[in-house]
């Protein structure tokens, strides 16, 4: 099929709009981050969650990112049995770029805070910009001019690790985490480390529990480092799994 004369395959360029507002949400802390990243785009796709943290005390609180890689470095957190609290979109501060340019402002992306006050600032670019010769100067510009009080350690993240199935799988992990059956668990694990298996279902049909149960225990395990599986295929009952030593 042969296109018509002059026809051009690039995308019409959309007007620029202001970011959305959440409205606010009854029991649930508003978002609070210095920058709102909920504006359009023709790349990245927006993420709005809902956490509740022990820095929160338990209460659900509005976060919003400027993609998906960013929402699941939150959610790896987040899973995290060291993990204390999260921010986003954080306060800007001023850096100097190498040459002797004016100085620039910088929105990190996220800061996680642990439970011995160990705070780490984290960086999210995809792999296309970050091999650019312009964001590795950016990057070692910003790490320089990072305040001693912002955080303890700052570093980069590569969204394209994040495959679709991972992030389907962490968001599946966060649901059941929040969700604890210590009971099954212990049972999923003993099964586990005392009898032979392959697959996911070969290890839920040894327990002594409803399949959704032990799938879903097992996911925790997956989760929490007892079980392995590969994260970047949809973790079920037909995925490949074993025990880690």
């Amino acid at each position: 099929m042969s296109l018509p004369a002059g026809f051009d395959p690039t995308p019409p360029r959309t007007a620029k709009l202001p970011a959305l507002v959440a409205d606010p949400i009854h029991g649930v802390l508003p978002f609070d981050g210095a920058l709102n990243p909920l504006t359009r785009s023709n790349t990245s796709h927006r993420v709005s969650m809902a956490f509740a943290t022990p820095a929160t005390r338990g209460q659900r609180k509005v976060y919003h990112f400027g993609s998906e890689g960013e929402s699941s470095v939150a959610l790896i957190a987040l899973l995290s049995p060291d993990f204390h609290g999260l921010e986003v979109q954080l306060p800007p501060f001023e850096y100097r770029p190498q040459g002797g340019e004016k100085p620039r402002k910088h929105f990190f992306d996220l800061r996680v805070t642990f439970r011995d006050g160990f705070r780490r600032a984290i960086y999210v670019k995809n792999g296309k910009q970050l091999r650019t010769r312009k964001i590795q100067d950016e990057i070692k510009a910003i790490f320089e001019w990072i305040p001693c009080e912002f955080a303890d350690e700052a570093i980069v993240v590569n969204s394209d690790d994040f495959t679709r199935a991972y992030r389907d799988n962490l968001r599946r992990a966060w649901y059941l985490h929040q969700q604890p059956d210590p009971d099954a668990d212990s049972h999923v694990e003993a099964i586990a480390r005392n009898f032979s298996f392959w697959f996911l279902r070969d290890l839920a049909e040894k327990c002594d529990l409803p399949p959704a149960v032990a799938w879903r225990s097992a996911m925790r395990l997956i989760t929490r480092g007892v079980l392995g599986a590969n994260w970047h295929a949809v973790i079920n009952i037909h995925s490949r799994v074993w025990l880690n030593e």
